[in-house]
């Protein structure tokens, strides 16, 4: 089966500092991908070079065949992959359905369409009851999850997801994770970074490990956790004993 996106060998360097070293991985039709990895392993880094934020030094990234390297953040965005930030950018004074709208008018410029979007994503997402709150007055789950609702409503072919799980209690995880699970039901590819197991090897399809910038493994779930070297790298005996027993 053909990749809809393809990470071929992308490298980024901030002077002399490598982020990203020749990293390659594929992302196929309703599969979810997590990239995880210890703190400054690159993982928000290729996010960027994904998304348009950064153009990379070297290497390619090819949507569905089109060439999209060092595109803009505003053309990759309308072309079908979107992204949400691992600080949460809701807007304060806007309620739920107006964060969402904003995601809306991507693709058009009438309100009643962008509205009929939101009301669609709401849905979606179970935001519905919470549509006229403000975005101040939310929780940091809701918060979380209008940001991933505002995603949704560009209608994009892959969700990147950084760290959306972050700071929530153990019931939130599982909320995030079915909701994860629910939007690949529904048709869309998703790209990971997260750093809590428990919730990324139960719903990855693949999983690429990031260290020091460059990638140490890639495959299924329970092929990673019995990597040596990722076990080493990120893991630690501790989880790997743990997943054993389950």
């Amino acid at each position: 089966m053909k990749p809809i996106l393809n990470i071929d060998n992308i490298t980024m360097k901030f002077g002399s500092l490598v982020a990203n070293e020749n990293v390659s991985f594929t992302i196929h039709d309703n599969e979810i991908v997590s990239l995880i990895g210890p703190n400054g392993a690159g993982k928000t880094t290729l996010f960027n070079c994904i998304t348009g934020f950064y153009k990379p030094f070297s290497g390619k990234v090819t949507y569905m065949d089109k060439d999209i390297t060092g595109w803009t953040s505003y053309d990759v965005c309308k072309l079908g992959i979107t992204r949400t930030f691992q600080i949460v950018k809701t807007l304060k004074e806007m309620t739920v359905e107006e964060n969402i709208m904003t995601g809306a008018f991507l693709h058009t410029k009438k309100r009643i369409e962008s509205q009929k979007i939101a009301e669609e994503v709401m849905e979606l997402t179970d935001l519905t009851r919470k549509k006229n709150i403000k975005g101040g007055s939310l929780t940091i789950v809701d918060k979380k999850r209008v940001e991933i609702a505002r995603a949704l409503a560009t209608r994009p072919k892959i969700l990147m997801l950084d760290e959306c799980m972050a700071g929530l209690n153990q019931t939130e995880i599982k909320d995030v994770m079915n909701l994860c699970l629910k939007l690949k039901d529904s048709g869309l590819s998703l790209l990971i970074v997260e750093h809590i197991m428990e919730a990324i090897m139960p719903i990855s399809d693949n999983i690429v490990v990031l260290n020091a910038g460059k990638k140490i493994a890639e495959g299924p779930p329970e092929e990673i956790v019995d990597n040596d070297e990722v076990i080493k790298a990120y893991l630690g005996d501790k989880y790997h004993a743990k997943s054993k027993k389950h």
